[in-house]
């Protein structure tokens, strides 16, 4: 049967229309079942705890659970491969960070992913500045006695840090590099497992996150040697930064993010967005991030296009570190 011309452009345009109607209704219906939050590292650390406190406040405005399952592995890229190859409908996502995202690339000759390709950016959630921190025994009592232990001591002395490739890892370099020193790299599966083996004295030193170090900081478990900001901050405040301790070279301080599986229907990554930011515009969550220690950048610098331009221009300024230090992740 022959369609009149009319008829005909009817039915081609209904049948285009379809694929834009279905992902209208499936926005529209998310989520309809959990959302699960990969935490590509150990659950304690800073990475598993920012995720928590935000993926609390996202259930609750989008009434569906938030499951944090924790991944560790690798400097966090195994859990960030098994987010990569979930299905892209926004029932998985990613907490990733600069490690991850960035200097992964020039760390894992084989990695499995593209950051700036196999995801879709969400937004920007959390700075965390790090801190040295050393075993409360240690004997040196400032920065600059550190120091001078460390050189003249570094072939005996062990540095825990989180996988190759997470941010202790990272910036234990950079320390490590300012001192000209080499110590003995002690691997754990995450921050907060690292934590623990410092606080029972099994390693020395490390760089670690205020949200896992603080409390043991403001114990006195932990002797605390420098901030890498420059600003003190509130959840440690007597603590020096590292200009005023007497390294200023030594600045960390970076970024965790959300991400979703390339292919994430823009709806619902829009959707996530603008729920992750209600909830970093919330009252209590903000006052818990940063009682922790932690820094919520401002609205206009965490949304989808600047994560996006973060991932990239991180990438670049990582890659000549990593080279230079001549290290591989296995």
């Amino acid at each position: 049967m022959k369609l009149p011309r009319r008829n005909f452009l009817h039915l081609a345009a209904g049948a285009a229309a379809v694929p834009a109607i279905w992902r209208t209704a499936s926005a529209q219906a998310y989520p309809a079942r959990p959302v699960t939050i990969v935490v590509p590292f150990a659950a304690g650390g800073s990475t598993d705890v920012g995720a928590r406190i935000v993926g609390e406040h996202m259930a609750r405005t989008l009434r569906q659970q938030f499951i944090i399952e924790n991944v560790p592995g690798a400097g966090g890229t195994t859990g960030s491969t098994r987010a990569m190859r979930a299905n892209a409908d926004g029932y998985t996502i990613l907490m990733g960070h600069m490690g991850t995202h960035a200097v992964a690339v020039s760390l894992y000759p084989n990695l499995a992913y593209k950051p700036d390709i196999d995801f879709e950016p969400i937004g920007i959630v959390v700075e965390v500045p790090l801190v040295l921190v050393a075993r409360k025994d240690f004997p040196a009592n400032d920065l600059k006695a550190f120091m001078s232990y460390v050189k003249a001591n570094a072939a005996k002395l062990n540095m825990a840090h989180a996988g190759v490739g997470s941010n202790i890892f990272n910036f234990g370099l950079l320390l490590n590099s300012l001192l000209g020193v080499r110590p003995t790299l002690v691997p754990f599966n995450g921050s907060g497992p690292a934590t623990n083996a410092l606080l029972s004295g099994q390693v020395d030193y490390m760089c670690n996150g205020i949200p896992e170090a603080g409390q043991h900081i403001q114990a006195g478990t932990l002797k605390a040697y420098a901030l890498g900001t420059v600003e003190r901050n509130r959840a440690i405040p007597d603590v020096p930064t590292s200009k005023e301790a007497g390294l200023p070279e030594f600045q960390a301080a970076p970024w965790f993010a959300l991400f979703a599986p390339k292919g994430t229907p823009q709806a619902i990554r829009d959707m996530l967005t603008d729920t992750l930011d209600k909830a970093l515009d919330d009252p209590s969550v903000r006052n818990r991030i940063l009682d922790l220690g932690a820094d919520i950048p401002p609205k206009a610098t965490r949304g989808q296009q600047p994560l996006a331009a973060r991932v990239k221009s991180e990438i670049a300024r990582w890659t000549p570190i990593i080279t230079a230090a001549n290290v591989r992740g296995e």
